[in-house]
């Protein structure tokens, strides 16, 4: 007897096979990381994060290296008073901005149908098993 039967004073390791089922004959359900499309949205999103990160840590960090390493070239005056460095630091709003948008419009696009898709899969699956065989409509209280 297992632990978790003796606690609970059930000496039946498994539960009773439900009248009108044949066990065997259904096949068990697929669970969610095996199927195929989870995968596949899980590479795209995972090749999209990939990308987004590298564009954005690698203009944070070309911005702050040449700031560091070449001052020169930073303090160059463009308009005014406004300098290529605080040009460069303004641009990281819009590389953040583009980033977003870019993030919303890949999940738009390629994730979310595939995400609807096997929610209803899974939904079809789930009523397929809670489905009552027609002898069984009506059971004892």
């Amino acid at each position: 007897m297992s632990n978790h039967a003796a606690r609970h004073g059930s000496s039946v390791p498994f539960p009773p096979a439900q009248p009108g089922r044949q066990p065997g004959r259904q096949p068990s359900p697929q669970p969610i990381h095996a199927h195929p499309e989870f995968r596949s949205i899980s590479a795209a999103y995972r090749r999209f994060g990939v990308w987004a990160t590298t564009l954005s840590v690698g203009a944070f960090l070309s911005y702050v290296l040449l700031s560091s390493f070449v001052p020169g070239v930073m303090n160059q005056r463009l308009i005014g008073h406004l300098t290529l460095g605080l040009a460069l630091g303004l641009a990281q709003f819009a590389v953040m901005g583009v980033t977003a948008f870019l993030y919303v419009r890949h999940m738009r696009r390629n994730i979310d149908p595939v995400v609807r898709r096997l929610r209803s899969h899974l939904e079809d699956q789930d009523a397929e098993q809670r489905r009552v065989p027609a002898g069984r409509r009506f059971g004892a209280w």
